[in-house]
Parts: structure tokens; C-alpha cells; sequence
């Protein structure tokens, strides 16, 4: 895990009441570069503590090696597959996690034919691993960003630096739904979709609303599956006006 600090931030922590710890955990193959456009705006709330996912061969045990060097009391931020892990880390932790803000996310268990994809990729050897092919990034991306050499090259290097390691262990798993289980999370939570998804429907979204009382809906626009890069502005604007709501 990693402290973003930013000059911003670091005047921030001192004048804020209430400072909250924002655990940001990002999605498959993405690093702690997902929220760099969101820091300064993020900052105000508290110190911002990014991890990743390259610890653990299923959503338990990367739940588990997340808490096992998290900060004591945190908001678990979790984008995509990251909002599985935030989800578990409210259910082992929940005297932990004082809130969940869950992005471009679902509580559907993967299918036969997504395993099967997933794992016809890992034919090559890890060392052979050269990052996410091209029609896999512009299908998480808006239509409008499916040229964009630059947000392609952003999503790219991000696997790149986890390596194929990570992407061999990622892309074995096979996550199981928590539909059943949405009503143990009695934290205060915010689902946050994109209106552009290709990934995962506003259905999915919407699954979440209802299975997690309490809960809030947002979407945000213009976006595809990569909102924290695609959108970074709208999704702090909608993170931020509802973590006031907790102060």
C-alpha cells in the first residue's frame, strides 16, 4: 500500500474535521495510477491510501492481505473487481470499514463463458505477457476514447507494471456472486455507475441499490468502465458530495 500525498493534501489533512481515510482499491489488472487525477480532489477528506490487487488467489484472500496492512479504520473505495474485495472487507472487518463507495461494479458471480475467456488467455507463460490486448482496453472504454492512443496506453501500462504474474493469478479466478449476501452490509455505501458501461450493465447497478438498505445511486456521464480515468472531475464531484453527507 501506498500514502498519495499531494501539496494539496497535505494542507488539507491538517484543516478537516473529522478526516476520513479513503482505502483506494483499484479493478483486474489496474495499480494505484487508477485515482491519480482524483488526489487533490479526494484530499480534503483525509489522508488516501491506495493498494492493489496482486496479492491473493481469490476475493477472501485478497480481502485479506488488504486489511492485514490497512489502516485501522478507513471508507473502502473499491472500482470493478475492487468493489468485490471492499464488499468482503466490510463483511470480516465491519468495526473497520465506516463506509463503502462502490464504482462500475457488480454482486454477479462470473459465467461459464467469462471464466472461459479469461483463462483462454493464460496459454502464454507469464514472462511472455506483454499487457492487456487492444479490444479488451476499447471495450472498457467509452466508444468515443476507442482511439485515444494516450487512455489506451494509460490502461495498458498499468498491467504492464503488475506483470504477467498478476495477470495469470487475476485471470484464473472465477468470482463468485454475493447477491445473496448484499443485506449483511449495513455500512453507509455509494454505487457509482457510468451511463457508456460495456462491462457492466446499469442492471448490475442498480442490484447493488436495492440488495444494500440505505445505499445511494449515482451515474455518471459520458464514461465507459474506466470512469476513474475516463471521468475523473464527475466521480470525485459525486464521491465528494456524498462523503459529506457522513461528516
Amino acid at each position: 500500500m501506498r500514502l498519495i500525498t499531494s501539496p494539496v493534501a497535505s494542507v488539507a489533512w491538517r484543516v478537516y474535521e473529522g478526516a476520513m481515510t479513503l482505502l483506494l482499491i483499484p479493478g483486474f489488472m489496474a495499480d494505484a495510477t487508477l485515482w491519480d487525477a482524483m488526489t487533490d480532489d479526494l484530499a480534503p477528506f483525509g489522508p488516501l491510501v491506495a493498494t492493489d490487487l496482486s496479492r491473493g488467489e481469490d476475493i477472501e484472500r485478497m480481502a485479506a492481505a488488504i486489511l492485514s496492512d490497512a489502516p485501522e479504520r478507513f471508507v473502502a473505495v473499491g472500482f470493478s473487481m475492487g468493489g468485490y474485495v471492499a464488499r468482503e472487507l466490510a463483511r470480516i472487518a465491519p468495526e473497520r470499514v465506516e463506509a463503502l463507495i462502490l464504482i462500475a461494479t457488480s454482486a454477479r458471480g462470473d459465467t461459464e463463458e467469462l471464466i472461459r475467456q479469461r483463462r483462454s488467455s493464460l496459454k502464454a507463460p507469464p514472462k511472455a505477457f506483454k499487457g492487456l490486448s487492444r479490444p479488451a482496453i476499447v471495450s472498457s472504454l467509452h466508444p468515443d476514447l476507442a482511439n485515444d492512443e494516450t487512455m489506451i496506453a494509460r490502461v495498458r501500462d498499468m498491467g504492464l507494471r503488475l506483470g504477467g504474474e498478476v495477470f495469470h493469478r487475476q485471470s484464473a479466478m472465477a468470482r463468485a456472486g454475493d447477491l445473496a449476501r448484499l443485506s449483511e452490509i449495513r455500512q453507509p455505501t455509494l454505487i457509482v455507475a457510468a451511463d457508456a458501461d460495456r462491462l457492466r450493465m446499469r442492471e448490475e447497478a442498480e442490484e447493488l441499490h436495492r440488495g444494500i438498505s440505505g445505499s445511494t445511486l449515482e451515474t455518471v456521464e459520458h464514461s465507459g468502465h474506466m470512469i476513474p480515468l475516463e471521468q475523473p472531475k464527475a466521480l470525485a464531484r459525486v464521491m465528494t458530495s456524498w462523503l459529506k453527507t457522513l461528516s
